[in-house]
């Protein structure tokens, strides 16, 4: 029953995430898990043994976020079925990004179709870790797709695949794994140790779901190309092993190849270049209109990335329930 109860709770929370997004007011969880991983770090990450500490950050972060949700869960289910319901869906909610996305892609769109990309540049750099300052329309645009594109996984739909089998605990878990990396998960001098842990994690957490989605960007979105199904499927899968991470190729390609523009290429970090694998070829030149293109295509995928975890779920509920 558990499970049908999941299933309907990720339903609710998607659709208020979908209409009411974050709450402006309010402190976010993911912000006070950044302040809790922020202060553990200036402790643990100094010293010898610092993989070690890395690993002891994660276990703890990543516990007592699950801990405090699991909690939260148990009492309310304890009180009224109808009131767990509830709570999950609002705990969901919260743990998605759909409406926020979709809002920042807009705030860097809205000034770079009025020709203003001394605005669009400054708000693009609200979202990216790339140096922002010289970019024109087309790489501005880029920014924001590969963006948009890259956390309609881990903003959206692999937090509805954990709340799909495990409820808000799953969500928040996950939550705290992706905000560890995002934080610790630096090849460089002061987390390459320290980070490890996290990185590989969110490596591990974000397989399945990442390549869902992808595959529900290359099977459902709006084709712009007049190149067919069969052939876009393996190019998708061939540009996706260009990314150096993992997982976000997945992501990248599916939407390049499905737009029939190209993503990746030259980007300047503090001043130094760095050149990413090229994923997508180049059939239009990028502007602000992909912008839109790939905020529907977000919608779409996320929509029927949620629809098919459903069934899935459905028919585990049902076996389940058979045996029973």
């Amino acid at each position: 029953m558990i499970l049908l109860y999941h299933m309907i709770a990720t339903l609710l929370g998607f659709i208020l995430d979908r209409i009411i997004g974050d709450p402006p007011h309010l402190p976010h969880p993911v912000r006070l898990i950044g302040n809790g991983i922020s202060s553990l770090a200036k402790r643990l990450n100094i010293g010898n043994y610092r993989f070690q500490k890395g690993v002891l950050l994660t276990t703890i972060v990543v516990l007592t976020t699950a801990s405090i949700v699991l909690v939260i869960s148990v009492v309310t289910y304890q009180i009224h079925w109808s009131l767990y319901i509830i709570v999950q869906s609002i705990f969901i909610a919260i743990g998605l990004a759909q409406k926020s996305l979709q809002q920042a892609a807009m705030d860097v769109y809205t000034p770079l179709v009025t020709g203003d990309l001394k605005e669009a540049r400054r708000k693009l750099s609200w979202i990216v870790g790339r140096d922002t300052d010289h970019l024109d329309e087309a790489d501005i645009t880029r920014g924001v797709v590969e963006t948009v594109s890259e956390n309609t996984s881990d903003g959206i739909t692999a937090p509805l695949f954990y709340s799909v089998f495990f409820g808000a605990t799953g969500v928040w878990a996950y939550k705290a794994i992706n905000t560890l990396d995002s934080m610790v998960g630096y090849r460089n001098e002061k987390y390459e140790k320290f980070g490890t842990c996290s990185a590989k994690l969110d490596d591990v957490v974000n397989y399945i779901p990442s390549r869902l989605t992808g595959l529900c960007i290359v099977l459902f979105t709006k084709n712009f190309t007049t190149t067919s199904l069969n052939q876009r499927m393996k190019n998708w899968l061939k540009d996706a092993k260009k990314h150096p991470s993992p997982n976000s190729g997945y992501l990248e390609a599916a939407t390049a190849y499905q737009l029939g523009i190209q993503l990746g290429g030259l980007n300047y970090y503090e001043g130094i270049a760095s050149h990413r694998a090229e994923m997508g070829k180049p059939t239009v030149i990028l502007n602000a209109s992909h912008i839109q293109r790939t905020i529907e295509q977000m919608h779409i995928a996320s929509s029927s990335f949620l629809t098919f975890m459903i069934l899935i779920g459905g028919v585990i509920y049902y076996v389940t329930e058979s045996w029973c």
